[in-house]
C-alpha cells in the first residue's frame, strides 16, 4: 500500500470513529457548545444592539445605571443631554451614620435635582473623595483617592459622556474636599472643548450646607446644640428620606439614642417630612445656579 494510500485510509477511519462517538454520545444538551464548552454570550456572535428598536417601554428612571442602552439612546435623542456627576465620600461620620453618609445624601439630592431641571440623567456616583491614601492612621473606614486620580476619574467620566451625546456635563459636589478639584476639571474640560458645543459646568451653590442650618431653624423650628460630631439633624432628615439604615435608627432606638444634637429623630414620619423639605430647598438653589451656568454665554 502506498503512503498516499495509507494516509487516506487513515483519515477515513479516524473520520468514521468520530462521528460514531457523536451518535452515540446523542445530541449536545441545551446550552452547551459543540466539544463540551458552555455556551455562553462570550462564546455566540453577539447582535448589534446599536441600532435596534427599543422592545419595550421605557422605564422611570433619571439614574444611568438603572437605565439599559436602548433607554439611554432614545432619552439623549429626545433632548435629555445634560447629565450630573455627584461626588461625594467615605469617611468618618460619628457613631450613627455609616462611612458614606454624602454618597446617601447624593441619591436623595441627585435624583430631586435631575427631575427638577428636566432632560437630564445622573451618572453614577463618585463615591470616593480625594485625599492622602498613604496617610498616617486614617481613620477606620476612610478610603480617597490621591488628586490626581480623583481628577482623572471624573476627567474620563465627563468624556464619556459628552462622547454619547451630552453637551451640559454639570458637577456636584457634597463633600468639601471634592469642591476646588472638581473647579478645576471643569476648567480644563471647558479648555479642551472649546468649539464642541459641549460645556462643563461646576456649581458651587449646591454645596450650600452653610445655608441648610439658618434654613431649618426659621423654616422647620429645628435647633441643633453641637455636640461635636460629623453629624447633623439636617443631614441624618435628608439620608432617612433614602434608608433609614443609613443613619442606624433600629439600633439606636433599641439603645435610646435616637437623637443627635439634642433634637430627637422620632418620630420618624416627622424627620423624613423636613428631609424632603431640605432637599427641596437644596434642589432650588443647585436648579437655579445650573440654569443660570447654562444661559450664561
Amino acid at each position: 500500500m502506498s503512503t498516499c494510500r495509507l494516509i487516506v485510509v487513515t483519515g477515513l477511519l479516524v473520520t468514521r470513529v468520530a462521528l460514531a462517538a457523536a451518535q452515540s454520545a446523542g445530541p449536545v444538551p441545551q446550552g452547551q457548545a459543540p466539544g463540551g464548552r458552555t455556551a455562553s454570550v462570550n462564546t455566540q456572535p453577539r447582535v448589534d444592539a446599536h441600532a435596534m428598536a427599543r422592545p419595550i417601554d421605557m422605564h422611570d428612571s433619571v439614574w444611568i445605571e438603572d437605565l439599559t442602552m436602548l433607554e439611554v439612546r432614545d432619552l439623549i435623542k429626545g433632548g435629555t443631554t445634560t447629565a450630573l456627576i455627584l461626588t461625594g465620600g467615605i469617611e468618618e461620620n460619628g457613631p450613627y451614620l455609616t462611612t458614606g453618609k454624602h454618597n446617601n445624601v447624593l441619591k436623595a439630592t441627585g435624583e430631586s435635582v435631575a427631575r427638577a431641571l428636566g432632560k437630564t440623567l445622573v451618572a453614577p456616583i463618585v463615591t470616593l473623595e480625594p485625599g492622602n491614601p498613604q496617610r498616617p492612621n486614617l481613620s477606620p473606614g476612610t478610603i480617597v483617592l490621591s488628586r490626581a486620580t480623583y481628577t482623572a476619574v471624573l476627567t474620563d467620566i465627563a468624556q464619556s459622556l459628552k462622547s454619547q451625546g451630552f453637551t451640559d456635563v454639570v458637577l456636584l459636589g457634597d463633600s468639601g474636599g471634592n469642591l476646588t478639584p472638581m473647579k478645576e476639571t471643569a476648567a480644563a474640560l471647558n479648555t479642551a472643548w472649546a468649539g464642541s458645543g459641549a460645556r462643563a459646568h461646576f456649581i458651587p451653590e449646591y454645596y450650600n450646607y452653610a445655608d441648610v442650618e439658618p434654613f431649618e431653624q426659621t423654616e422647620l423650628g429645628i435647633h441643633e446644640k453641637m455636640e461635636g460630631l460629623h453629624d447633623d439633624y439636617y443631614i441624618s432628615a435628608i439620608i432617612a428620606t433614602v434608608t433609614t439604615d443609613g443613619i442606624r435608627m433600629p439600633e439606636r432606638v433599641k439603645a435610646g439614642k435616637f437623637v443627635i444634637n439634642g433634637v430627637p429623630l422620632a418620630p420618624i414620619e416627622k424627620t423624613i417630612a423636613n428631609g424632603k423639605r431640605i432637599v427641596e430647598f437644596r434642589t432650588t438653589v443647585t436648579v437655579e445656579a445650573i440654569r443660570k451656568s447654562m444661559a450664561a454665554k
